[in-house]
């Protein structure tokens, strides 16, 4: 009889660290998404001031949409949480679309050899920004979910982990492009 209760309880102590272990390891991750996401915005935020500067040569009159860009911009860099640093880059992402709506009233620009390579390497980055969103959310909903299943819930409350955020975009209603109209 005491044998079956060192062996039950050696099991759940067993259990106890394979699932501390198995947090552990989905919050590493989960960070590590965190950190990838955070170097492709830095690297956008890095190339916006010679995409606004190449513009500003062509579009003088256009102070705001510069100025819009220009806060969006420090607002991304200055970012802390996960929520802080979605919601500068969804401000970033429509001072952008502000941006190229500018752009398209400047067919000379539209061409420029200069112009074209700093957006083809913006167009790059929103890709790789895309998918570290995508592989971010998905290790935060499986080190999320794994802290709300029995029995790893119970070691989750012991050990202090918390449930973290998803890297949201903005509202559909809010996804729509600018209007501009230069009257």
């Amino acid at each position: 009889m005491g044998i079956i209760i060192l062996t039950i309880l050696v099991l759940i102590f067993l259990g106890g660290i394979f699932i501390y272990n198995r947090l552990v390891n989905l919050r590493n991750q989960s960070e590590n998404a965190w950190y990838q996401i955070d170097v492709q915005l830095l690297k956008r935020a890095d190339l916006i001031p010679n995409l606004v500067e190449t513009v500003k040569g062509y579009a003088k009159h256009e102070r705001e949409v510069f100025e819009n860009v220009t806060k969006a911009r420090a607002s991304v860099t200055q970012a802390g949480t996960v929520k802080e640093k979605a919601d500068a880059t969804n401000m970033l992402t429509n001072a952008l679309k502000s941006l190229f709506a500018v752009v398209e009233n400047y067919p000379e620009l539209k061409a420029n050899q200069n112009f074209l390579l700093l957006q083809e390497e913006l167009s790059g980055i929103e890709s790789k920004i895309a998918y570290a969103r995508q592989f971010y959310n998905d290790t935060v909903m499986n080190f999320n979910r794994t802290q709300q299943l029995f029995p790893s819930n119970i070691v989750a409350n012991l050990f202090g982990f918390s449930l973290k955020d998803y890297f949201e975009i903005e509202e559909p209603e809010k996804r729509e492009a600018p209007r501009v109209d230069f009257k």
